[in-house]
């Protein structure tokens, strides 16, 4: 193992396709929920302790080697929204072509010959990880931080915010991420005495309906 693996799976230039999506940032900016670095900072904590934290639990899964498509199905059902399932296929599908050519396996093969439309993207980073010889905590703290570290960047093109205001934010956000990862992992820890129920099922009902509404919208400046 190489722990510098993590910083190449979680560097925002890691050819995933994540720069595309805001993670529900644009319908918040254009609600007027969030105008400023304040209510940024709202919303991604908001957001960690929810989707983030379900994404984490995912991923620390498929690092541990627990069935990837099992885990798939998992994230199928604490998904409930076709707006965000489609997003997570297709963001799942491209960090499939960037893990394999990042870290070839025979797992990321298999999932990728399973799911050919691609299969959520959570379950795809974890399974990299894996592949990179990363440990479960790893991979919890890259998609963790990938929930915050989108919108983020999203806010500052979509209302100028100053960039070191927006890294601020996610500064401040740190022991949240560490919370979350660990909380994650020791989710995933459960899975062989409880199954999959054990993995978290937060949910963020606003998310889910603005990226309804979102998706539906002629003119938009990211894909989600």
């Amino acid at each position: 193992m190489t722990r510098a693996a993590l910083l190449v799976l979680a560097d925002g230039r890691f050819p995933a396709g994540g720069h595309a999506h805001s993670g529900g940032a644009e319908p918040a900016v254009r609600a007027g929920r969030v105008t400023d670095s304040t209510s940024l900072e709202t919303f991604c904590r908001g957001r960690l302790h929810t989707a983030g934290l379900v994404a984490a639990g995912l991923a620390a899964a498929a690092a541990a080697g627990h069935d990837p498509l099992a885990l798939d199905e998992a994230a199928d059902a604490r998904t409930p929204v076709p707006a965000l399932r489609s997003t997570a296929r297709k963001l799942g599908r491209q960090m499939m072509r960037a893990a394999r050519a990042s870290w070839p396996s025979a797992a990321l093969d298999a999932l990728a010959a399973a799911r050919p439309r691609g299969a959520h993207q959570p379950v795809v980073l974890g399974l990299a990880a894996r592949s990179a010889g990363l440990t479960p905590l790893d991979a919890a703290y890259a998609v963790a931080y990938e929930n915050i570290s989108g919108p983020a960047t999203a806010v500052v093109r979509l209302l100028s915010l100053d960039p070191f205001d927006a890294t601020a934010v996610l500064a401040r956000l740190a022991t949240d991420v560490d919370r979350v990862a660990a909380a994650a992992t020791r989710a995933a820890d459960r899975i062989p005495a409880e199954g999959y129920d054990a993995l978290p099922a937060a949910s963020a009902p606003l998310l889910d309906i603005t990226a309804e509404a979102h998706a539906a919208w002629p003119v938009r400046l990211f894909a989600s």
